[in-house]
C-alpha cells in the first residue's frame, strides 16, 4: 500500500512539474505592416494569454507600412497580459512602422547585422507629405506616440524622435549603445537565455520572466490564406495585379480565344481588389491607371504611331503614385522605380500587341 502511494505521489509530482514548464510562443512578423499583420498579432496574443505562456517573441522583419495597422499592433502589445519581446532576426530590419513596434515591446532586441529606424512619414510614392500643416500634424502625432511608448519602456527618447525627425537608422550595436533597444542576441536560444529572470513592467505590476532551461518554444505563423492576403496587400503587388489584370482582360477582348487571358485578368483583378481592401487607396489612382491603359489600348487599336502610348505611360505612372496616397498611408512606401518598371513593362506588352495586330492585318 505504501509503495502504491509512493508511486502515485511521484506520478503526480512529475505531472505537476510538466505543467509548470515555462512556454514561449515565437511568431513571425515578416512583410509590410498592414491589416492582416495586425489581426495576426492580436490573434497570437489572445491565444498566448489563453494558454498562460511565459513570453511571446515576435520575430520582426519589415520595411514599414500603414500607420493605423501599426497603432493597432502597438496597442495590442501594450495591453498584453503576457510579456512581449520583439526581436529582429539576422538580415532583418525594423524600418518606419517597424521601429514603433519594436519600441512598444517589453523587451526590444536585435541580432547583429540588422538595423532599426528611418521612421520619417512619407507618401505612397516615397516622397515627403505635401503641405507644411499636414506634415506638421502627422509628424507631431507620430512623435507623441513614439515618446509615449519609449517613456513607458525607459529607452532613449531623443534617439527615438530622431528616427522620425531625421530618418536615422541604427545598427544593432549602435542601437544598444544608444539605449534604443535592450539587448543584442544572435539567435532565439541566446535571446531566451538572456531574458531569464529579467524584470519587465506588465500593466501596473513588475513581473519576472520565469524561463526554465527546458522551456517549450512553439513557433506559429500565418495560415496559407493569411499569407496570400498578406502578399497581395503589399502596395507593389496590388499595383501590379491591378495593372496586369486590366491589361490581360483588354488583350482577351482584342484577341479572343480560349478565355485564358480573360480568366487570368479576372483573377488578378480579384486579388488586387483584396489587396486594396487592406490598404488606404485613393480612387484617383485607380482612375489614372485605367486611363493610362485605355490610352495605350486606343493607340493599339487606332494605330496612332505610339503617340497615345507615350501619353498613357506617364498617366499610368501617376496612377501608381496616387493609388495609396490616402489617410492612414503616411508611412506606406512604394518605390517609384517599381512603378516606372511596371509601366514600362506594360508599354512593351502593348507594343508587342500592336505588332501582332499589324501582322494579322497584313
Amino acid at each position: 500500500m505504501k509503495k502504491l502511494l509512493t508511486v502515485s505521489l511521484l506520478l503526480m509530482l512529475s505531472v505537476s512539474c510538466a505543467e509548470a514548464r515555462s512556454s514561449v510562443t515565437l511568431a513571425d512578423l515578416h512583410g509590410t505592416v498592414g491589416v492582416q499583420l495586425e489581426e495576426f498579432v492580436k490573434e497570437v496574443i489572445s491565444d498566448s494569454e489563453s494558454r498562460g505562456d511565459s513570453l511571446i517573441v515576435f520575430e520582426l522583419d519589415t520595411p514599414g507600412g500603414l500607420v493605423e495597422a501599426m497603432r493597432g499592433i502597438v496597442q495590442a502589445i501594450l495591453s498584453s497580459h503576457v510579456p512581449v519581446a520583439v526581436w529582429i532576426p539576422p538580415g532583418g530590419r525594423a524600418a518606419s512602422a517597424g521601429a514603433f513596434i519594436v519600441q512598444s515591446a517589453h523587451v526590444a532586441a536585435m541580432s547583429p547585422g540588422t538595423n532599426i529606424g528611418a521612421a520619417h512619414p512619407v507618401t505612397a510614392g516615397g516622397k515627403d507629405i505635401d503641405g507644411d500643416t499636414m506634415t506638421s500634424k502627422v509628424m507631431n502625432d507620430l512623435k507623441a506616440q513614439m515618446r509615449s511608448v519609449v517613456q513607458l519602456r525607459g529607452r532613449n527618447q531623443e534617439i527615438a524622435e530622431k528616427m522620425i525627425d531625421e530618418s536615422i537608422s541604427l545598427t544593432a550595436t549602435e542601437a544598444l549603445k544608444a539605449r534604443a533597444i535592450d539587448l543584442v542576441a544572435p539567435d532565439i536560444n541566446s535571446l531566451i537565455k538572456a531574458l531569464r529572470g529579467r524584470r519587465v513592467r506588465l500593466g501596473q505590476v513588475t513581473a519576472s520572466l520565469s524561463l526554465d532551461d527546458d522551456v517549450v518554444i512553439s513557433r506559429v505563423g500565418m495560415s496559407f490564406t493569411e499569407r496570400i492576403i498578406q502578399f497581395v496587400s503589399s502596395p507593389e503587388i496590388a499595383y501590379l495585379l491591378l495593372s496586369g489584370g486590366i491589361m490581360a482582360i483588354f488583350f482577351e477582348v482584342i484577341t479572343p480565344g480560349g478565355f485564358i487571358l480573360g480568366t487570368t485578368g479576372g483573377v488578378m483583378l480579384l486579388l488586387g481588389a483584396i489587396g486594396l481592401k487592406m490598404l488606404p487607396f485613393n480612387w484617383a489612382g485607380i482612375v489614372l491607371i485605367a486611363a493610362g491603359i485605355i490610352l495605350m489600348a486606343v493607340d493599339l487599336i487606332a494605330g496612332t504611331s505610339g503617340l497615345l502610348s507615350l501619353l498613357g505611360l506617364p498617366v499610368l505612372c501617376l496612377g501608381g503614385v496616387f493609388l495609396f496616397r490616402a489617410p492612414g498611408g503616411e508611412m506606406l512606401s512604394i518605390s517609384l522605380s517599381v512603378i516606372v518598371g511596371i509601366a514600362l513593362s506594360l508599354g512593351i506588352c502593348f507594343g508587342e500587341g500592336a505588332l501582332l495586330l499589324r501582322s494579322r492585318t497584313v
